[in-house]
C-alpha cells in the first residue's frame, strides 16, 4: 500500500517529536530529595536536567547547600561526584578528595552508597543511605487569607521554662538575665542548640535579638529551616547575612542595625513559604523553601517540630518571643 505524501510527512514529524521528547524526557531521579545520611544525619539533594545535561547540589548535615562536581544518569544508576580539598597538617600540602554516591530509584524512593577516595586511589568511608523525593513546592500562599490563632509566649522573661537542650550531654550556656534569654559561650566547651518543649506547623513569630561582635546564630523554624542571625552589618547581600534563609535564600535588602542594638523579627512560614521582616522591612517576600537547611533536626518538611535557637557557635541574646500558628 502506497501512503499519501501528507500522511508520511505527518508521520515523521511525530517520529521526530516523540525521539526527541524521548531523549530529553526528565529521569526518575531529577527533583528534590530529603536525605537521611550515614549514621542518621540529615541532608538534601537537588538534580536538575536540561538539554540532556544533569546539575546537582547537596547539603551534607551542616553548612551550605553546595554544587556538585558531577552528575551522571547511565541506565537506572545515578552517579554523583563530590571533589573537596584540604591542607594535610604534617606536610602543609594540599589534598584532594573525591566522592563518588551512586544510587536507584524505586517511586518515590532512592537507595544510595557513598565512598571517598584520596588521590592514591585508595577508598574510605563507605557508606550506605536513602533519601525521599520532596513533592513540588504548593502554589504561594495569599497571606491576606490566612488565620493566625491566638499569641503564645514562648518565653516567660524569668526561667527556661518550655525550653530544653537538644542534646542533653552538651553543655548549657543559656540564662535568663533581666528579662532576656542570653547564651554565653566558655572557650573549650561544647555548648548545645535550645528548643521549644512544644511544636508547631505553620506559624507567625515575633522576637527580638541582640548580635555582639562576630555573632553566628540561627532561629529554627519548626527545626528545618533556619533564619540567620549574624553579624553582618555594613556587609554586601549574601545568603549567610541576617535574616537570610541560610544558603537559600538571600535578603533583597540589607536591613540590620549595628552591634549592640535590640533587631526585631517578624517571620511567617505557610505551605513551605517564607517570609521575613527585619527591622520592619521586608527582605524575604513569601518566597517558597526548597528544602532543610544545615543543622536541621530531621529532614521531613512534612511535620510539626519546635523552634529551636543555635547556641553552639557565639553569644547571642534573644527576648520577647511571640508565636500565632496558622489556623487551618
Amino acid at each position: 500500500m502506497i501512503m499519501p505524501s501528507s500522511l508520511i510527512s505527518s508521520l515523521c514529524a511525530a517520529a521526530l517529536f516523540f525521539s526527541g521528547t524521548a531523549a530529553f524526557a526528565e529521569t526518575p531521579f531529577t527533583g528534590r530529595w530529603a536525605l537521611t545520611l550515614p549514621g542518621g544525619g540529615v541532608g538534601w539533594m537537588g538534580i536538575e536536567e536540561k538539554d540532556g545535561a544533569f546539575t546537582g547540589s547537596v547539603l551534607w548535615g551542616g553548612g551550605s547547600v553546595i554544587p556538585v562536581q558531577g552528575v551522571k544518569v547511565t541506565g537506572d544508576t545515578l552517579t554523583v561526584t563530590r571533589i573537596s580539598k584540604s591542607k594535610d597538617a604534617k606536610t602543609n600540602t594540599e589534598e584532594q578528595t573525591t566522592e563518588t554516591i551512586t544510587g536507584t530509584v524505586s517511586g518515590d524512593l532512592l537507595k544510595l552508597t557513598t565512598v571517598k577516595a584520596k588521590a592514591d586511589g585508595k577508598e574510605f568511608a563507605k557508606g550506605e543511605f536513602t533519601g525521599k523525593r520532596i513533592p513540588p513546592v504548593p502554589a504561594t500562599p495569599d497571606l491576606s487569607k490566612v488565620k493566625l490563632g491566638e499569641p503564645i509566649s514562648l518565653f516567660n522573661g524569668q526561667d527556661l521554662t518550655g525550653w530544653s537542650l537538644i542534646d542533653p550531654k552538651a553543655d548549657n550556656g543559656w540564662s535568663v538575665v533581666d528579662g532576656s534569654l542570653i547564651n554565653r559561650i566558655e572557650k573549650g566547651k561544647h555548648h548545645g542548640n535550645l528548643r521549644t518543649d512544644r511544636e508547631f506547623e505553620d506559624f507567625n513569630l515575633k522576637l527580638e535579638c541582640k548580635t555582639q561582635a562576630g555573632s553566628n546564630s540561627g532561629i529554627y523554624l519548626r527545626g528545618i529551616y533556619e533564619i540567620q542571625v549574624a553579624e553582618s552589618f555594613g556587609k554586601a547581600l549574601d545568603s549567610h547575612n541576617m535574616g537570610a534563609l541560610y544558603s537559600r535564600i538571600t535578603p533583597s535588602v540589607a536591613a540590620e542595625k549595628p552591634i549592640g542594638e535590640w533587631q526585631t523579627f517578624d517571620i511567617t512560614l505557610v505551605d513551605r513559604h517564607v517570609t521575613v521582616v527585619l527591622n520592619g522591612k521586608t527582605i524575604i517576600d513569601n518566597q517558597p523553601v526548597l528544602g532543610c537547611t544545615g543543622g536541621a533536626m530531621t529532614s521531613d518538611e512534612f511535620k510539626p517540630g519546635p523552634l529551636f535557637l543555635q547556641g553552639d557557635h557565639t553569644n547571642i541574646d534573644f527576648r520577647n518571643i511571640v508565636l500565632r500558628p496558622v489556623v487551618k
